[in-house]
C-alpha cells in the first residue's frame, strides 16, 4: 500500500469513526417506534434543514454535476437548477401538509383522508419500489466509485462495508442516528466544495470570469453558452427530465418522512427555507469546481478514469491539494453515499413495518414494543435485500434507476397528494387508480425504452417518461374517481373517508378538530394574560 493509500484510508477510518460514535450515543436514545421512524418529532428546524440537505445532496450532486460540468459545460448546470426549483415545489405545496397529516409515512398522510386499506397498501408499494431503485443504484455506484478512487477495494468489497454500516446506523440509531450522519455529511460537504472552490479561484486571482473567458478559449465546444436541443426528441427529453426532478423531489419518501421529525408545520417550514439556501448556496459553486476540473485537470484525463466524469471533482482536488486533500474528498464522497441509502433504509422499513405490518396485517393494534421490534426487523431485512440486490446488478448500467425512482415518484405520488388535499371529490378508488397508473406508466415506459431494449426500444426517449406518466398519474385520479367509486358523501358516511373540510384546514393548520383547537387557544390566551 503506497503513502497516498495509507493517507486516503485514513480519512475514511476517520468517518466511520465519527459516524459509528454518533450511532453509539443514538442508539441510546432509540428506544421505541417514534424515535426510530421520526426521531420522535423532536429535530429542530436548522438542524432538518441541514439533514435535508444532507439527504438531498447525494454522490450524484456532488460528484456527477462536478463531472457533468467539466465534460459538457454549462448544460451539466442546467442538472443544479432543476435540482433547486424542485425545492420551491416542496415548500409551497408539500411541507405543511405532510406535516400536519402525517405521523410516520406517507401513507400515514393519505390515511388521514381515506379509511382503506388499498391506499395504504399502494402507497407502501411505491414507497419500497422508489426506496429500492434509489439504493440499488447507490449501492452500485459505491461500489464503482470507491473503486475507482480506492483501487486497493474491490466493488463487491465496496459494497457490502457501505451496506453494513448502513445497516449498523438504521438498525441501532434509528432516525436519530440518520439525522446526525446526515447533519454531519452536509457539514463535510459544503466545507470540501467550499475549499475546493476557493482553491480553484486562487488559480485565476479570484475573478469567476477569468475561468469562464479560459474555458471558452481552450475547449473545442462551446462550454459556456449552452447548445439548443438537437432534435425535438431531444428537446422533449429534457423537459421530461426536468418535469421529473422538479416533481419528484416532492414525492420522494425518503424526503417527505424528514417533515415528520420535526414538532410543527412551522418548523417544517423553516427547514425546508434552511435546506433551500444550502442547496441553492451549494450548486452555485459547482461550476467553480466543474471548469476548474476542465481547465486544471482536463478533460482527456478526466475521462480516461471515468467516461461519465463521476471523479472530476476528487481528482480537481489531487491536482490542487495532493494526496491528502484528494483523500478528504474521498471520504466525504463515501460519506456521502452511506448517509442517502441510509435515509432510504428507514423510509422503505417504515412501509414494511408501520404500514404493511402494523396497519394491514395487524389492524393498527401492534404494542409500541411490537412496531420498534417490527421495523428492527424490517430495517435488517431491507439493508440485506438492497445489499444482495445490487451485487446482483453490479455489473450492469443502473445509473438509470435514479431517475427512474424520481419519475415513479413525480407520476405516482405527487397527483394523489395533491388532490388529497386540495379536490374535494376525490374519493378511495381515485386514489388507488392514480397511484398504480403513474407507477406502471413510469416504469412501463422506461422497460420500453432504449435503458432497457437498447436499439430495439418501443419508447425513443431515455430520460424518465414524467412527460407522459405524469398526466398519466392525475388522468388514473380523475377516471378513477369518476367512474370507479362512490361520491365524496357517500364515503363520508360509511366512514372510508374523513370530512374534506375538516382534512382541508388540518392540512393547512394542524388543527385536527377546528373548534377544540381554538377553543384550547383561546383558554392558553386567557390563563397567559390572568398570569400577567
Amino acid at each position: 500500500m503506497s503513502t497516498d493509500d495509507i493517507i486516503a484510508v485514513s480519512f475514511f477510518i476517520g468517518v466511520i469513526a465519527l459516524t459509528l460514535i454518533i450511532t453509539y450515543f443514538a442508539a441510546k436514545r432509540n428506544t421505541g417506534a417514534s424515535s426510530h421512524y421520526v426521531a420522535g418529532g423532536q429535530i429542530k428546524g436548522w438542524q432538518n434543514g441541514l439533514a435535508i440537505s444532507g439527504d438531498y445532496l447525494s454522490a450524484a450532486s456532488f460528484l456527477g454535476i462536478a463531472g457533468a460540468i467539466a465534460l459538457e459545460g454549462f448544460a451539466g448546470f442546467y442538472l443544479s437548477v432543476g435540482f433547486l426549483v424542485a425545492y420551491l415545489t416542496v415548500l409551497l405545496l408539500v411541507a405543511e401538509p405532510m406535516r400536519n397529516l402525517g405521523k410516520y409515512t406517507l401513507a400515514d398522510m393519505l390515511a388521514a383522508r381515506f379509511n382503506a386499506r388499498g391506499v395504504r397498501a399502494a402507497s407502501a408499494l411505491n414507497t419500497i419500489m422508489i426506496s429500492t431503485f434509489y439504493m440499488i443504484a447507490q449501492l452500485v455506484g459505491a461500489g464503482a466509485l470507491i473503486g475507482l478512487l480506492l483501487p486497493f477495494i474491490p466493488p463487491t468489497m465496496a459494497i457490502i462495508l457501505v451496506g453494513v454500516l448502513m445497516t449498523v446506523y438504521v438498525v441501532l440509531g434509528g432516525m436519530i442516528a440518520t439525522t446526525w450522519i446526515q447533519i454531519v455529511k452536509a457539514g463535510l460537504l459544503i466545507l470540501a466544495t467550499l475549499v475546493l472552490t476557493i482553491a480553484v479561484l486562487a488559480q485565476f486571482s479570484f475573478n469567476p470570469f477569468s475561468i469562464l473567458n479560459e474555458v471558452q478559449a481552450s475547449t473545442p465546444q462551446n462550454m459556456v453558452i449552452p447548445p439548443a436541443p438537437e432534435s425535438f426528441g431531444s428537446g422533449l427529453d429534457t423537459v421530461s427530465l426536468f418535469l421529473a426532478l422538479v416533481l419528484g423531489t416532492a414525492g420522494l419518501p425518503h424526503i417527505l418522512i424528514r417533515f415528520l421529525t420535526v414538532p410543527d408545520a412551522k418548523t417544517a417550514r423553516s427547514s425546508i427555507v434552511t435546506a433551500t439556501w444550502i442547496i441553492g448556496g451549494f450548486y452555485l459553486l459547482t461550476p467553480i469546481v466543474g471548469y476548474g476540473a476542465t481547465l486544471l485537470v482536463g478533460q482527456q484525463t478526466i475521462t480516461s478514469q471515468d467516461p461519465s466524469g463521476n471523479v472530476a471533482a476528487p481528482q480537481l482536488a489531487g491536482v490542487i491539494g495532493g494526496p491528502a486533500f484528494l483523500g478528504f474528498i474521498s471520504a466525504v464522497a463515501f460519506a456521502t453515499i452511506v448517509a442517502v441509502v441510509a435515509g432510504l433504509v428507514i423510509s422503505a422499513s417504515g412501509a414494511f413495518a408501520h404500514d404493511v405490518y402494523n396497519n394491514i396485517f395487524r389492524n393498527g393494534e401492534a404494542s409500541e414494543q411490537e412496531q420498534f421490534r417490527a421495523a428492527r426487523i424490517a430495517s435488517g431485512a431491507v439493508a440485506v435485500g438492497s445489499i444482495l440486490l445490487a451485487l446482483a446488478f453490479q455489473d450492469l448500467n443502473v445509473a438509470f434507476l435514479v431517475a427512474l425512482a424520481f419519475g415513479v415518484a413525480a407520476s405516482a405520488n405527487v397527483p394523489v397528494i395533491l388532490l388529497t388535499i386540495f379536490w374535494r371529490r376525490f374519493n378511495t378508488i381515485g386514489a388507488i387508480t392514480g397511484m398504480l397508473t403513474g407507477f406502471v406508466a413510469s416504469v412501463g415506459l422506461t422497460f420500453l425504452s432504449p435503458n432497457i431494449l437498447g436499439d430495439a426500444a418501443i419508447y425513443p426517449l431515455e430520460e424518465p417518461p414524467a412527460v407522459f406518466s405524469v398526466p398519466l398519474g392525475f388522468l388514473g385520479c380523475f377516471v378513477g374517481t369518476l367512474l370507479g367509486g362512490k361520491s365524496t358523501e357517500e364515503e363520508e358516511r360509511e366512514g372510508r373517508q374523513a370530512n374534506y373540510e375538516e382534512i382541508y384546514v388540518r392540512a393547512n393548520t394542524g388543527f385536527s378538530t377546528l373548534e377544540e383547537e381554538l377553543e384550547n387557544s383561546r383558554r392558553e390566551g386567557e390563563q397567559e394574560e390572568s398570569r400577567a
